[in-house]
């Protein structure tokens, strides 16, 4: 049975944590090179990059770099070992002599280094992916940026290039959906300030009911609160049916609707609709882009569960990721829509006149002038 190498003195992580199943791909890959380094062409786009393990990588760096040995000398002495080791060390000074024999020893076939290859490529996707999901989830939650809306939705197509990327390197296969349990997409919590950005929509919206036809962006899921919900579908079905809108009307329709229980007054409702400020475009926007930002934050939640889940292959993380990033598409045209400017209507052009007499005179060429 292969005998797992020493870890390295300075690698202090692997001592603190178990080894994942990529630590030993990785192992078993830089064994089969260093017993047989023309193996070095089975790797296919194997870069340093792809390892997980810094010392594994500044090994798979001087294997690439060094000229491979004859086999011949190679299996008489250890001086392309030496080699090896030498060039490494500086960016790896916990790299020994014993470890790197080690490496030998442990490689169970070095005849299967493509498998090998393809284990350490997988495990660096699934970091890659799950390092893009984070950065989402950050991004979508700083408040400090003048434009999050924007820096959201620059991450998220930085997040789908990397999908992009992938999907050309790993084929498609059955059962490609994965198999990771998520949570039902949460409701938005909806802070002070959310609530507040609402009421002042809702009321802003019933004294000036005309600006509301050319809202069709901002969508009843947009909202934090049930009621404002409810109250906000009031305001639309009045304004779609071309009846009068004012706090009256509205409270009206919301008795239709069954909005007033024991715990919502009539005058609880008639005061949320009467103290409008600014123009209802203002607090539409800033509710919908909450509403973008709140689902980019579950999008990024979502993908970085499937990244974390090592039952899921490669294919099975792109496919589940594409599909909860498409998620995100419809409010993102919805937020597009919002922010897009209004052009002008273009004026109508102005066609040349034409003779009533006739048509148009026809072009003549200049060589039937010149022979009249």
């Amino acid at each position: 049975m292969p005998h797992t190498p020493d870890t390295p003195e300075d690698d202090d992580l692997d001592r603190v944590q178990a080894p994942q199943p990529v630590y030993y791909a990785e192992q078993a890959l830089l064994g089969a090179l260093l017993l047989e380094p023309r193996g070095l062409a089975d790797t296919g786009t194997l870069t340093a990059g792809h390892f997980d393990n810094h010392n594994h990588a500044a090994l798979f760096t001087a294997i690439r770099t060094l000229p491979a040995p004859d086999p011949a000398d190679h299996a008489k002495d250890t001086a392309w070992l030496n080699k090896v080791l030498e060039h490494s060390q500086p960016h790896a000074r916990g790299l020994s002599a014993s470890y790197v024999h080690g490496l030998i020893q442990f490689c169970p076939q070095s005849k299967h280094v493509a498998a090998y290859a393809r284990m350490i490529r997988a495990d660096h996707a699934r970091r890659t992916l799950r390092l893009h999901a984070e950065r989402l989830a950050l991004t979508a939650t700083d408040t400090t940026r003048p434009d999050p809306a924007a820096a959201t939705l620059v991450q998220a197509d930085a997040l789908g290039r990397v999908l992009d990327d992938l999907a050309s390197q790993f084929a498609p296969h059955p059962g490609s959906l994965p198999r990771t349990p998520t949570a039902p997409v949460a409701a938005q919590q909806g802070s002070e300030e959310a609530l507040d950005e609402e009421r002042l929509l809702l009321a802003t919206a019933t004294a000036h009911p005309a600006e509301l036809k050319n809202m069709r962006w901002l969508q009843p899921d947009d909202f934090t609160l049930p009621l404002h919900v409810t109250v906000w579908q009031c305001l639309t079905a009045l304004v779609h049916n071309g009846e009068p809108v004012d706090p009256v009307t509205v409270l009206w329709e919301a008795q239709h609707r069954g909005l007033l229980t024991g715990s919502l007054a009539p005058s609880d409702l008639i005061a949320l609709v009467s103290t409008p400020a600014g123009s209802p475009e203002h607090w539409g926007e800033r509710v919908l882009q909450r509403a973008l930002l709140a689902r980019a934050f579950d999008v990024a939640t979502r993908i970085t569960a499937y990244a974390q889940d090592p039952a899921n292959t490669p294919h099975q993380l792109i496919t589940g990721s594409r599909r909860a990033l498409a998620g995100l598409t419809a409010l993102r045209t919805r937020w597009q829509r919002s922010t897009a400017p209004t052009l002008p209507a273009p004026r109508a052009g102005h066609s040349p006149a034409v003779s009533r007499a006739g048509p148009p005179p026809r072009a003549v060429a200049a060589g039937a002038r010149a022979l009249r």
